[in-house]
């Protein structure tokens, strides 16, 4: 087998460590022999031991003069863990192959420097772009400070998203809600707005799949919602409601909210009244989210496209014609065709008879 191949596992097997290790990054790890495979881990949960050192430790021999493959190189800093790269000094490892160095300034490139002053070779770059895109959340937490956020919208062939009566239940097949509790599982925290909440009563959780459930995020600029709504009914979820400034005199309502364990994050506004989404992103990476998914609705979606402050747009269309009805992005001013907001077409998937664009800035 090559390097890319054994990066390549490297790489499913970390994909096991989804929704247990956030903020830390998915890491998977191969550690090879004479040709044969003697160990493998991957990062399991936040706080535990990371891949390496559970490949060391499930290893069947001695893993002095083997190769090491990793798809994140490995930490050189004290955390919840010591650094792994004091445990492949210490076991000999001779060689070490890395997908992509880490983004994170504690490491970015001390890491693999403190191996090769040590006498190891090492090796990076290897299935960079895949190893990259692995880690998008946590790349861009670390390095910018804010959660990766993925708008998710489910539209008829007009664009609708509900109808004149505000029904949006249900646009999409079963099999397309099935793929979105399989993202929800995926990311920190789901994001709506007030209006979704009343209006939908979406309950926010996996079901059809199994997984976490994210933290919910509710956009709620006057905390308009009572706290005794249903979705604060599950006492196990973490939530998060991000309000206005202004309402800091709400002592009493505060205090309630915070009695039943959710959190108030009190934001400025912007000129236009609407919340300060950048501000509302710092404080939740704050709180170690560094993924959203949001889910609704139509002014929370505009909001997001007119800021900017998104990275990807999983849109999903149903080959349904509602004519007048409320659109995806009915909050957003009108532009020319020269200042549309461009994205770009990453993949295509079937679910049923829907389909769902995955776009990118």
């Amino acid at each position: 087998m090559t390097d890319e191949s054994y990066i390549k596992l490297a790489l499913e097997i970390a994909k096991k460590g989804v929704g247990n290790v956030s903020p830390n990054p998915l890491v998977g790890c191969i550690i090879v022999k004479e040709g044969r495979i003697i160990g493998a881990g991957f990062h399991e949960k936040y706080g535990e031991n990371h891949a390496e050192i559970n490949a060391i430790e499930s290893a069947i021999e001695d893993v002095a003069g083997s190769t090491l493959y990793v798809n994140l190189e490995p930490c050189c800093h004290y955390g919840k863990t010591p650094p792994c790269v004091n445990a492949l000094i210490e076991k000999k490892i001779k060689r070490v192959v890395i997908g992509t160095l880490d983004m994170n300034p504690k490491v970015s490139g001390k890491g693999g420097k403190i191996l090769m002053d040590a006498g190891i070779e090492v090796k990076v770059g290897v299935l960079e772009n895949e190893c990259i895109s692995l880690n998008k959340f946590f790349f861009k937490y670390i390095s910018k400070g804010l959660p990766y956020v993925t708008i998710k919208a489910a539209q008829t062939l007009d664009g609708k998203i509900a109808d004149i009566y505000g029904d949006s239940k249900w646009i999409t097949s079963v099999q397309s809600r099935r793929f979105v509790h399989k993202l929800r599982a995926k990311y920190d925290a789901v994001i709506v707005g007030s209006n979704t909440v009343l209006i939908d009563k979406p309950r926010l959780t996996v079901r059809f799949t199994e997984g976490r459930n994210p933290k919910k995020v509710i956009l709620d600029t006057n905390l308009k919602i009572p706290p005794n709504h249903k979705v604060y009914s599950l006492p196990e979820d973490e939530i998060f409601i991000v309000a206005s400034k202004k309402n800091s005199v709400k002592k009493k309502l505060i205090e309630e909210f915070n009695a039943k364990g959710i959190k108030i994050l009190l934001v400025p506004e912007n000129a236009d009244g609407t919340l300060n989404l950048r501000k509302a992103l710092r404080e939740l990476a704050k709180h170690q989210i560094n993924s959203a998914l949001v889910e609704g609705g139509s002014m929370v979606f505009s909001s997001f496209i007119k800021s900017g402050l998104y990275d990807e747009l999983n849109l999903f269309i149903s080959p349904k014609i509602l004519g007048d009805g409320l659109s995806v992005f009915s909050s957003l001013p009108s532009c020319s065709i020269r200042k549309a907001a461009k994205l770009k077409l990453q993949n295509v998937e079937r679910f049923g008879d829907d389909v769902m664009l995955e776009l990118i800035k």
